[in-house]
C-alpha cells in the first residue's frame, strides 16, 4: 500500500520527466441495454422516470488506462472478451504511443495480470536476453508468483505494481468507472454493441477535454478505528 501511494504521489514528476504512470483495470459485462418504452422526461412537479424494462443486446469489456499525472483515459479497449491475449494487446497499443519511454502500471493480482504473454511482452520491450524458463516447470514463467516478481522489477522500463488483496479500491481507475457508470451507463440505452462502444468512446473523449487527476490523499497509513 505505501509502494502505491509512492507511485501515486510521484506521478506528476515522472510525468514531467517524460513516463508515464497508468492506473488500469477491466470493466466486464457492460451490458447493451435497450429500454423497452421511452423514459418520462423532467415536468413541473415531477422527476424523470426512467424505464425499467429493457431488452438485452449482449455485453463488452473495456479494459481502461487512466493516467494518474494527467486524469486522462488513455486507449481505452473495447472487446468482447477478457483474455490473457486481450490485456496484452492492450498494454501493447497504449506503450505503442510511446515506445521508449517509462511506464508504471498498477492494477490488481488478476491472472492475466500476470500471465505468460505479458511476461514474453515485457522482456522483448525492455530488450532482455535471459532465459524465461518454462511455463509451470522452471525459471520466470514457473508460476505466478514467479512472473509477478519479475514484471514487478524496478529496474525495468515496464514494471507493474499490484495492489495487495482485497485493496483493489486503491486502484484509481476504479473511481473513473464509478464515474462512468453513474453519468452514461446507468442512463442511456442501446439498441446495438456497436452502439455501446460508440457511446463509451464518445463519452471518454469528451471527459479528456476537462480531464484533471485525482486528489489522492492516503498516504499508507494504517486505518485505526
Amino acid at each position: 500500500m505505501n509502494e502505491i501511494c509512492t507511485v501515486y504521489h510521484e506521478a506528476e514528476t515522472v510525468h514531467e520527466n517524460g513516463g508515464h504512470t497508468i492506473s488500469v483495470d477491466e470493466m466486464t459485462g457492460i451490458q447493451a441495454l435497450e429500454h423497452k418504452y421511452p423514459d418520462k422526461p423532467v415536468i413541473p412537479g415531477k422527476a424523470a422516470h426512467m424505464e425499467f424494462e429493457y431488452i438485452r443486446h449482449g455485453t463488452v469489456s473495456l479494459i481502461g488506462f487512466f493516467d494518474v499525472a494527467t486524469g486522462r483515459m488513455e486507449k481505452p479497449y473495447l472487446n468482447s472478451t477478457r483474455t490473457e491475449k486481450d490485456f496484452v494487446e492492450a498494454i501493447r497499443a497504449l506503450i505503442e504511443t510511446d515506445p521508449e519511454t517509462p511506464w508504471t502500471f498498477v492494477c490488481d493480482g488478476l491472472n492475466i495480470h500476470k500471465s505468460e504473454s505479458l511476461v514474453r511482452f515485457v522482456a522483448g520491450q525492455c530488450g532482455l536476453s535471459e532465459d524465461l524458463g518454462s511455463k509451470g516447470r522452471s525459471g520466470i514463467l514457473k508460476n505466478q508468483e514467479s512472473r509477478a516478481e519479475f514484471l514487478h522489477h524496478k529496474d525495468h522500463r515496464i514494471r507493474i505494481v499490484y495492489t495487495p488483496k482485497h485493496c483493489s479500491w486503491m486502484n484509481q481507475i476504479e473511481i473513473w468507472f464509478g464515474i462512468i457508470n453513474r453519468r452514461l451507463l446507468k442512463r442511456k440505452s442501446y439498441r446495438s454493441i456497436e452502439e455501446l462502444k460508440a457511446s463509451i468512446l464518445r463519452f471518454v473523449e469528451q471527459y479528456n477535454v476537462m480531464a484533471k487527476p485525482f486528489k489522492w490523499t492516503y498516504k499508507g497509513v494504517s486505518l485505526t478505528v
